[in-house]
């Protein structure tokens, strides 16, 4: 079943059952065990001891990604148990003075903190929960806003571990500069662009729709402002710079990590350095070195005690726990359906080169493609992998508008795909950093993200017709604008109703 149809069943099980079901670990355990019946020929035991063995081997891959999540997990505990986070709760409370001010000023911190998606998704949530608690946004919502402003800014910045990613996608002896290619991709990724633009609509007006509608007004009398009891909130001596210099103090110590670990002390550019940094290990040292800073920042002012220092270690870790487990199945299903095993990419690969279609209609066609197959494998950066090649082997060498359109639109359906996956990290990691339910972000993140996709489809239509990507980043504006225009005019209050602030 190797290379067939059949590789993508196991992911689309594991989705099925998760949205069903709304049990998300049983889903891709399910998921994942299909798989590995598939490639073993049905036979149980060997799957079993397949699939735990994939599982063994992706958990080690990737043991920077759950060491930095541990080493967030003991932050966040200590600046909640320092008392900085509610001091920038009360200090933010001040100056945002509204669920619009709260909103903006979460996209805004998003939009910041460009250099990596897993940074952004955790960091962005720690800091902004109080204020978003004061205001009565949905967990969903604020999960939405982080998970917009995390692999859509990623992959429209220049200097992330994202632009690394698509350079290192490129053949081995491809005469295109990857860097090059990149910078040339950004004003034509349609879905990072128009996802940013519904982001300032949405905020700018209070609109939702859908099920993120629902859901608000469902849980809209169970928003509380969270409280912290009088006599608890005198004890801690935590302020706002208590928070402010341990999350500034991770953001340069990881971007110096990163820089660090591409050779920029051997002497490499800027450029060459974040090209080729490991930027999981990156963020394991900066997050790291992070917590000894804290650790001087708050003890020696008895901020909090050895002991809650201590504590924060366990309390860390286990805040984490769920969102290590769903990685941890989410990069085992992955790997069932890597080219060692099912070879879902394969099964895309030959199924794209052997379509004979006209080139205009391309860009389209890969955006789709690239979206439902990150959607299905839930990995952005696996999809470029598989798809730029195949795009590069099309147009050969040549950095012509066709072939520029056409990457564009591959990491355009990527991060598409990947932003409405259920079992895609970032995603997995957005609702970890809202403290939202997984499967409820989804569910209410979806609507959004498949508007724009739709608009993007049409877009890189008109583009790749027309050879022009500017006319089709101006229709797509058009089109997500007079869509979202629709909602809040079908939305629109009585004259005589109050309005919101």
């Amino acid at each position: 079943m190797e290379g067939t149809f059949w590789a993508l069943v196991p992911p689309i099980v594991a989705i099925v059952l998760a949205l069903i079901t709304k049990e998300v670990y049983i889903s891709l355990l399910i998921g994942i065990l299909a798989g590995a019946l598939f490639f073993t020929g049905f036979n149980p035991v060997t799957a079993v001891e397949t699939a735990f063995g994939i599982m063994g081997n992706k958990i080690g891959d990737n043991a920077n990604i759950i060491l930095f999540l541990i080493f967030l997990g003991m932050l966040v505990a200590l600046m909640s148990k320092s008392g900085a986070s509610r001091a920038y709760g009360n200090w933010a409370s001040k100056s945002i003075r509204s669920k619009r001010g709260a909103l903006g000023a979460t996209s805004a911190l998003g939009v910041l903190i460009f250099v990596d998606d897993y940074f952004n998704c955790l960091t962005v949530g720690t800091v902004m929960q109080p204020v978003t608690d004061k205001y009565k946004i949905s967990r969903a919502k604020l999960a939405y806003i982080i998970d917009a402003t995390a692999a859509p800014i990623c992959i429209i910045a220049p200097i992330s571990s994202w632009a690394a990613a698509v350079g290192s996608s490129l053949p081995e002896g491809s005469s295109i500069d990857g860097f090059n290619l990149f910078l040339r991709t950004i004003p034509f990724n349609f879905y990072a662009l128009l996802t940013i633009l519904m982001i300032v609509i949405l905020i700018a007006t209070n609109l939702d729709f859908g099920a993120m509608k629902k859901y608000e007004l469902r849980h809209q009398s169970e928003m509380k402002e969270a409280s912290v009891p009088a006599e608890q909130e005198q004890q801690r001596r935590g302020r706002v710079l208590d928070l402010i210099i341990p999350i500034a103090v991770l953001i340069i110590l990881c971007i110096s990590a990163m820089l660090y670990t591409g050779g920029i002390l051997d002497g490499v550019s800027v450029k060459d350095a974040f090209a080729n940094c490991d930027s999981s290990r990156s963020l394991v040292l900066g997050s790291f070195f992070t917590l000894i800073v804290t650790f001087f920042l708050y003890l020696p002012r008895k901020i909090v005690t050895y002991k809650e220092f201590t504590d924060s270690i366990t309390e860390g870790f286990k805040a984490m726990v769920p969102a290590i487990t769903i990685l941890s199945l989410a990069w085992t299903l992955s790997g069932v359906c890597s080219a060692d095993y099912l070879d879902a990419g394969g099964f895309v690969r030959e199924l794209v080169m052997e379509s004979q279609i006209a080139h205009g209609i391309l860009p389209a066609i890969f955006f789709a493609t690239a979206l439902g197959l990150a959607f299905a494998t839930g990995t952005s950066w696996g999809t470029f992998g598989i798809l730029i090649p195949i795009v590069l082997a099309i147009f050969g060498d040549q950095l012509d508008t066709l072939l520029v359109l056409t990457v564009s639109a591959v990491l355009a359906g990527a991060v598409c795909g990947d932003h409405v996956s259920p079992i895609s990290d970032t995603t997995i990691l957005a609702s970890t950093g809202a403290g939202c339910n997984h499967l409820e972000h989804v569910s209410t993140q979806m609507p959004y993200a498949l508007m724009v996709a739709a608009c993007c489809f049409v877009s890189y239509i008109v583009a790749g017709f027309s050879g022009n990507g500017w006319i089709g980043l101006i229709l797509g504006v058009v089109l997500v604008a007079g869509l979202l225009l629709f909602f809040i005019k079908r939305d629109k209050k009585p004259a005589d109703a109050p309005k919101d602030k």
